[in-house]
């Protein structure tokens, strides 16, 4: 029996006559910067622009697939932007792009943002102490005003700092520039010295 070849070339014969799919399918770029409103397409072939194919507005950097519902490859195509301004193209070959831009063909690249302003440098309150008393010290504390506690004593147990003899001071850098003082002698004495400004001198001579 013939019946399945003859069914095989009855359903080849329907589907070369069914009408083939149209190719003039694209997606609309909107890379002009400014926002579009309203957007058109029609047939090159005939005067009439159509209704509005955007459901809603199209913001600068954004895209829309737009599907004609005729088989035209030649197109016109109108949009208008948020100001009431216009622009088109006309005669576009829809058939041979995937892609109908208005604006740059190519999407600009985001603007950087500006670079971040280098940090100014804080003064550093940090000094080398002295010791002109004419006695030796047992203890010394020193923080910045901004503190409120003299935090650990600098020369640490079992230690003396002798007449003439000095020791670095580190301090960390907040913006402050003055500090706080308090000195221990070896009799008990305790003297301050308050709001002494450190960040212009190396060497803070203690007498």
């Amino acid at each position: 029996m013939r019946l399945p070849g003859l069914l095989a070339a009855l359903v080849l014969l329907i589907a070369s006559a069914a009408p083939a799919a149209a190719q003039n399918r694209f997606w609309l770029q909107n890379n002009t910067g400014q926002t579009i409103v309203a957007a058109n397409v029609s047939p090159s072939r005939v005067t009439d622009w159509g209704p509005n194919i955007l459901g809603q507005p199209l913001r600068p950097g954004m895209q829309v697939f737009v599907e004609p519902t005729f088989r035209d490859c030649y197109l016109d195509i109108r949009v208008r932007f948020a100001d009431g301004t216009e622009d088109g193209h006309l005669g576009v070959h829809a058939c041979t792009l995937s892609r109908i831009t208005f604006g740059r063909d190519v999407p600009q690249a985001p603007v950087p943002p500006p670079p971040r302003e280098r940090e100014v440098e804080r003064e550093d309150p940090s000094f080398v102490f002295v010791n002109r008393s004419g006695e030796p010290i047992r203890e010394i504390y020193v923080s910045l005003t901004s503190e409120r506690n003299w935090g650990r004593d600098r020369l640490g147990p079992n230690q003396i700092l002798p007449p003439g003899a000095s020791m670095p001071i580190g301090l960390p850098r907040t913006g402050v520039c003055t500090v706080d003082m308090r000195i221990v002698y070896m009799d008990g004495r305790i003297l301050e010295q308050r709001n002494v400004e450190t960040c212009s001198i190396r060497n803070y001579a203690w007498r």
